[in-house]
C-alpha cells in the first residue's frame, strides 16, 4: 500500500514456525497471568476442567496478585514476567496456558530473557486478546507455533462446551482439527490463498508496531483478526495504521473472527470491507475465533489454505507434533 520500499528492502514472507509436542494425560501445565487480575473462583473452575482432561495444572506464584497501585494488572511487571519465564524454562512443564487477558503484556514482555526461553525449546502456549503481543514475541524471538485459544479463567472457556472441545482436540489430537471454520463463515472478498497463519487482536497488532517483538510485515501470511470493545471508528483507526505503515503489504488473505462489544455488526462490517476490501486478497468474515462464544482454537505459525467461499482454514500439518 505504501510503495515506499524497493524490492531489496521488502520484508521476508511469514515463514512456518517450530511446532511443539502435543499434550498427553498426566502432563504438567503451568497457568500464568501476564495481563489482568484473575478472579479466584473462575480460576478454580478452569483448573477443574483441565484436571478433567487428565492434565496436572500448576498455578504460577503471582497469578492471583494485583498490582499495588494499578488494579488492572495481575501483580507487578517483574512478577508476571518471572512467572512466565520460569514456567517456560521449566523442563517439567509441557504447556503454558494463560488465565485471562485484559492489559499488561506490553509492560512485561521486554523483561523476559528471550535467549533463555528460546534455548529451552518449544512448548505449547495458549491465550488470546492482550496475549497477542506474546504470540508475536514467541514467533519473532523464539520461532515457536502458538495457539490463539481460550484461557483458563475466561467465561467462554468455562461456559461453552464447544470452545472447550476445540482446545482439547487441538492439544491432544491436533490431526483431528486440520480444517477450521464455523457455519457462520462467509466471503467478504472471494478467493483462495495459501500462506502461514498469524494474527490476533487487531488493536494489539497495531500497538505492537515498531517494537522489538513485532514482525516487520504480514507479507505472504494468512492474517486472522478480531477484537473486543472497539467502536467502528477505532477499528478504522487501527486498520488504517496497519495500512499506512505498510504492515499489510503483500498479505495473502485475511480471516475475521468475532467483534464482541464493537457495536452493530453491520457497522463493523462496513469498516472491515472499506479498509480490507482494497487489499485485493480473499477475506473471510465470521470465522468463529476470538472473544465470541464457541471460539475456535487457532494455531499461529502453521502453513495452510484459507478458502473464502468454503469459509475454512485448512492446515497443511497439525499444529502440534
Amino acid at each position: 500500500m505504501t510503495g515506499a520500499r524497493t524490492p531489496a528492502d521488502q520484508p521476508r514472507p511469514v515463514a512456518p514456525l517450530l511446532r511443539p509436542a502435543r499434550l498427553r494425560a498426566g502432563d504438567r501445565v503451568a497457568v500464568v497471568a501476564p495481563s489482568g487480575p484473575v478472579p479466584e473462583e473462575r480460576l478454580a473452575a478452569g483448573l477443574d476442567i483441565l484436571r478433567g482432561w487428565g492434565l496436572d495444572p500448576v498455578v504460577a506464584p503471582h497469578v492471583l496478585d494485583t498490582h499495588p497501585a494499578l488494579d488492572y494488572l495481575a501483580g507487578t511487571d517483574a512478577g508476571r514476567a518471572r512467572d512466565l519465564q520460569q514456567a517456560w524454562c521449566d523442563p517439567g512443564v509441557a504447556a503454558v496456558i494463560c488465565a485471562r487477558g485484559g492489559y499488561g503484556v506490553q509492560r512485561m514482555v521486554d523483561l523476559l530473557d528471550w535467549a533463555a526461553m528460546r534455548a529451552s525449546g518449544p512448548k505449547v502456549f495458549v491465550g488470546y486478546s492482550d496475549l497477542t503481543a506474546l504470540h508475536e514475541a514467541f514467533a519473532v524471538r523464539a520461532g515457536v507455533v502458538t495457539l490463539h485459544g481460550p484461557m483458563v479463567a475466561a467465561a467462554a472457556f468455562l461456559e461453552d462446551r464447544r470452545t472447550q472441545e476445540c482446545l482439547r482436540a487441538t492439544l491432544f489430537a491436533p490431526e483431528s482439527v486440520l480444517t477450521l471454520g464455523r457455519e457462520s463463515a462467509r466471503p467478504l472478498v472471494p478467493g483462495r490463498a495459501r500462506g502461514v497463519t498469524l494474527g490476533g487482536c487487531v488493536s494489539l497488532l497495531a500497538a505492537d508496531l515498531a517494537t522489538p517483538h513485532a514482525r516487520p510485515s504480514a507479507r505472504g501470511g494468512l492474517l486472522f483478526l478480531e477484537d473486543v470493545g472497539e467502536e467502528p471508528y477505532r477499528l478504522d483507526r487501527v486498520l488504517t495504521q496497519l495500512l499506512r505503515s505498510g504492515w499489510l503489504d503483500g498479505v495473502a488473505a485475511v480471516g475475521l473472527g468475532s467483534w464482541a462489544e464493537c457495536g452493530p455488526y453491520d457497522d463493523v462490517r462496513a469498516v472491515l470491507a472499506d479498509r480490507l476490501g482494497g487489499l485485493g486478497v480473499p477475506v473471510v468474515e465470521e470465522m468463529g475465533f476470538g472473544h465470541g462464544a464457541s471460539a475456535l482454537t487457532l494455531p499461529l505459525g502453521v502453513p495452510g489454505v484459507l478458502d473464502a467461499e468454503a469459509g475454512t482454514l485448512t492446515l497443511d500439518v497439525p499444529a502440534l507434533t
